[in-house]
């Protein structure tokens, strides 16, 4: 069973229906027990970072999370998910994060653009995604090819402290960003896989195929 967090910001169906396409059984919820024995937990967002935050202490989800990550059971984190996991976002101000990865969510800048005209935010549309730093190989991406392109949606970006974990980097006028990365048992993307077609749909097959090892190993030791 694949726990989908429901904290009130998010495509929760389009995901749990991305998940049942590919063979495995879904659960929107909020409840820790629900998560905690779950075989992989997804954790979308769509939204201001402020309100995710605010929403996930409200419903007590933040030390379920934390709790989920120390498991070795898969963490997909998409779009707003994927900044959630760092320090802070400067989106409105500033905002702190749950502090799982080091890094900080900023703004694309409008006034940039390598044509010479205002950046158009937000990022929305078909972009490549690209191979980082060699390591596809036994990641979620595995099944992918450098140059995939995969479905945006975001007026805001990663910056990872530790380049190392980036799977992928994406351009957007000019801008160079984290598309995608993958530490220990976490792996977040900025795209929305469930929204990318066929391709998109493989991130989550590679789950399915992650949850059946984690079996096995918990079987067979």
């Amino acid at each position: 069973m694949v726990a989908i967090i429901d904290y009130g910001m998010g495509n929760l169906f389009s995901i749990k229906n991305a998940c049942e396409y590919s063979g495995m059984q879904a659960n929107i919820t909020s409840c820790r027990e629900d998560i905690m024995n779950a075989d992989a937990v997804i954790l979308p967002g769509v939204g201001a970072f402020s309100d995710a935050v605010a929403s996930l202490k409200s419903l007590d989800l933040i030390t379920v999370i934390k709790d989920f990550v120390e498991t070795t059971k898969p963490f997909i984190e998409i779009c707003l998910g994927m900044h959630l996991l760092l320090n802070e976002s400067s989106e409105f101000g500033h905002a702190g994060g749950l502090e799982i990865i080091k890094g900080k969510v900023v703004a694309f800048d409008r006034s940039f653009n390598e044509k010479e005209k205002p950046l158009k935010i937000p990022h929305i549309g078909w972009s490549s995604i690209h191979n980082k730093n060699g390591l596809w190989e036994n990641t979620m991406l595995g099944d992918l090819d450098d140059g995939e392109m995969m479905y945006f949606a975001h007026s805001f970006y990663c910056e990872l402290d530790d380049p190392g974990i980036a799977l992928s980097t994406t351009s957007y006028g000019g801008v160079e960003f984290y598309s995608s990365f993958q530490f220990k048992n976490i792996f977040a993307c900025q795209f929305h896989p469930e929204k990318s077609g066929e391709r998109g749909i493989l991130i989550y097959k590679e789950l399915l195929t992650k949850i059946k090892k984690n079996k096995e190993e918990q079987i067979y030791g």
